[in-house]
This record gives structure tokens, C-alpha cells and sequence, in this order.
């Protein structure tokens, strides 16, 4: 049997909007450097390939399109960026992968923060690049405005990627500037003799002299070549154009069936996705399904705390992402049984922290190991390698020296 691969998203107190209400709760910690490191080395016990976290550029909301003024829910996060490096040193295995927002930020800035992180952890450093969907974010910046979405919009995700396309036209040449700053030196550029006073070699640093649409960018990076030369790339689609973004520019694809048939129609999109971007056969990517999950041992137990939630948030909490009650052996089920329609793993999200984490570390990971569809052990220190993803060669060192750096 091919093992599973498994990643949890982590955000705020979970992804119920009344999680932070719980008796196990931990609220007051949510901006805490340690509370994030309870969860990244619990996620680690559990051997799981990675961890996500979320950000955005303005408060957390209950819409998805504008901003509100509750006061019954979390607000204010930490930079993922920032919390997944000063969690680097303190795990030594599970991958770390941070949200950025791509609209409002200069890919050079991005580039070099997830480069640093890569050579902070080692080798294990993800990125999952993320248009704006809040037209009031822009308001932080004050150079642009973006579309305002609808509540009319909001009910179908062609209708959000069709208003949002020229952000998605725009993330596609984020993610290749971004790539290639990160192959801005070559693995062997720096030489570091003391004896001959040469530490670089300045012809394998090169500049990029990107010009496109949206962005012109010169190079070079000013971070070394990462440790995994490209760290992964996640994309979160759910409509045509995401689609075309994960396939043009990622290495791993989150999609959001609610079905197991619902999963073979978006894969089925997105291999359509892949042929139009002419990417070659042999590039893998991996697929994952997002899934929020609430869990307990005893049959109904997670319903009911689901229930009991939702009557303390006034409303049913629902996601983009299908929503899981049960125990984990009914998961673990579950996922075994989608896994046949060509998924490569799972993220799944903890309706609450950190009780359905350690569900998920505890109860879930055992069950897919006793079926032997899980590892036992960790097999590789990156997160290429635990993804099974080759390290990609340095686009200069296969084309020669040309714009070396003089």
C-alpha cells in the first residue's frame, strides 16, 4: 500500500470560530511564540509531512470578502513567515510551510524571506502563495485598489476567480520571479577560501532580468541558493484559474471536494489544468484534500462538541473544505477510501487546538499505521524528501554562465 502523506493547517485556536471557548483552550497564548511550538512538535510527534499556517493582511473575518466588527471571535495573528523561523530550531524533521500574501507584496521580499527560512530549518521550508480576496486590505498599503467581491460572488468559486483573474495573473508572475531569485546563485557560488581571500565565485551569481506585466525585477537574490534549491510550492484552488496557478507554479495542490466523487471531478480539472500549462508529465505534484476534522474515541462525541460550538458561535459552521465528525478509525476510513481517486495525502484542520490535533497525532496517525498506510518513522530531512519530490537543478548551472554577475 502507498503511505499516506499528511499535513495539518494551524490557525489561531482552530478553525471553528467559537474553538477559543473550549475548556482546553489556550486564548491567552495564541500570540505566543511557545504556543506555536506546542503545536509544530506535536504535529512532529505524529510524523506528519508538514504544517501550514495562515496570514493575511487584515484582520480575520467572518465573510470572506469584507471585513466586520465582531468581537466574539479571534483577531490578530503573528507573520507566518517570521513564527515558521523562530520555530525552524526547535523541530528537526516536519515541514514548515507559512501563508504570504502575494498581492501586496514584492516577490523579491518574498523570495528572500522563504529562502532564509529554508536555510533556517535545513531544508524543510514550504510556501503557500495567496492573492487577496478583501478589497479593504489595500486600504493598508494605499498604492492600489482590487476588485470588491459580492455576496453574489462569494456563492461559487468561478464567479470569485473570474473577478479575481487579473490577481491570479498577477501571482503567476510572483511565483516565477520567486523561483527564480531562488536560483539566482548557484548551489556552489559561495567558495568561502580563506587562504586565497575568495568567497564567491561571481560568475554563478546572476541576475534575473525579469520583465513581465506586472513586475520587473533584476536580481540577484541576496540570500544564498536554498538548502532544497526550490522549497514547495502549495497552491489552494478551488475554481479554473487557482487551478491554472497550482499547475503552472506548484509543487503541491490543496483542493476541497466534498465527495469522493466530488474528488474525482476536481482532479480530473485540475489534469486539465496541467495539460493546458503545458508542464511536463514527469514534473510531479503532489495532491492533497483539505478536510476540517473533529474527532473523539467514542462514536458521536464529536458531533456533539461540534453541536455545542455552533450554539455557542450562534451558527453552523461550515467551510470551503468538506467537515469531519467521527472517530479516527472513521477517518482513517475515510481518507483510505478517497485516496483511490488519485489523492497523494491530506490536510486536515483541527475544528479545535489542541484537542483535535492530538486526535489527529494520537488516534488517527496509530490507526493508519496499524493498516499500513502511514510511516513509522521520519525517512528523509527535507521536505522534498519526505514528499518523495526531487531537488530541482539550477536553471544557470544547466544553461551555462550566461548574466553572471560581473
Amino acid at each position: 500500500m502507498t503511505h499516506l502523506h499528511l499535513a495539518v493547517a494551524l490557525d489561531g485556536a482552530g478553525w471553528h470560530p467559537a474553538a477559543w471557548r473550549e475548556p482546553d483552550a489556550r486564548p491567552a497564548e495564541i500570540l505566543t511564540a511557545r504556543y506555536w511550538a506546542d503545536l509544530v512538535t506535536e504535529a512532529e510527534r505524529g510524523l506528519l509531512d508538514f504544517v501550514t499556517f495562515e496570514d493575511t493582511l487584515g484582520l480575520q473575518t467572518s465573510a470572506f470578502h469584507l471585513p466586520d466588527d465582531r468581537t466574539d471571535h479571534v483577531r490578530g495573528r503573528l507573520d507566518a513567515v517570521l513564527l515558521s523561523a523562530a520555530l525552524a530550531p526547535l523541530t528537526s524533521h516536519i515541514g514548515l510551510v507559512p501563508t504570504t500574501n502575494v498581492t501586496h507584496t514584492e516577490p523579491f521580499h518574498l523570495a528572500i524571506g522563504i529562502a532564509s527560512l529554508d536555510h533556517a530549518s535545513l531544508g524543510r521550508a514550504g510556501w503557500r502563495p495567496q492573492i487577496t480576496s478583501r478589497a479593504a486590505d489595500a486600504a493598508h498599503f494605499g498604492r492600489r485598489t482590487t476588485p470588491q467581491l459580492t455576496d453574489e460572488d462569494v456563492r461559487d468559486s468561478e464567479l470569485i476567480a473570474a473577478r479575481l483573474r487579473e490577481l491570479f495573473d498577477e501571482a503567476h508572475e510572483v511565483v516565477e520571479v520567486v523561483r527564480r531569485l531562488w536560483d539566482s546563485w548557484e548551489d556552489d557560488a559561495e567558495i568561502r577560501d580563506a587562504p586565497t581571500g575568495r568567497y564567491l565565485d561571481r560568475d554563478k551569481v546572476h541576475h534575473i532580468d525579469f520583465a513581465g506585466a506586472h513586475f520587473s525585477v533584476r536580481g540577484p537574490s541576496i540570500t544564498p541558493r536554498p538548502p532544497q534549491g526550490q522549497p514547495v510550492v502549495a497552491v489552494l484552488a478551488h475554481a479554473g484559474t487557482p487551478y491554472d496557478l497550482a499547475a503552472a507554479g506548484a509543487d503541491v495542490v490543496f483542493v476541497t471536494p466534498q465527495s469522493r466523487a466530488d474528488a474525482v471531478a476536481r482532479l480530473g480539472e485540475f489534469e486539465q489544468a496541467r495539460q493546458r500549462s503545458g508542464r511536463p508529465a514527469g514534473d510531479p505534484i503532489r495532491a492533497f484534500a483539505d478536510l476540517v476534522v473533529f474527532l473523539d474515541d467514542e462514536p458521536g462525541r464529536a458531533a456533539g462538541r461540534k453541536h455545542r460550538l455552533d450554539e455557542l458561535d450562534g451558527s453552523v459552521f461550515g467551510s470551503d473544505a468538506a467537515v469531519f465528525t467521527g472517530t479516527p478509525g472513521e477517518l482513517a476510513d475515510l481518507l483510505l477510501e478517497w485516496q483511490g481517486t488519485g489523492l497523494d495525502g491530506f490536510r486536515l484542520r483541527p475544528g479545535t487546538l489542541p484537542h483535535d490535533l492530538s486526535a489527529i497525532t494520537g488516534g488517527l496517525v496509530p490507526e493508519l499505521q496499524r493498516r499500513g498506510a502511514f510511516r513509522t518513522a521520519y525517512g528523509a530531512d527535507t521536505l522534498r524528501g519526505l514528499l518523495g519530490l526531487p531537488r530541482p537543478a539550477n536553471r544557470h548551472a544547466r544553461a551555462g554562465a550566461a548574466g553572471a554577475v560581473r
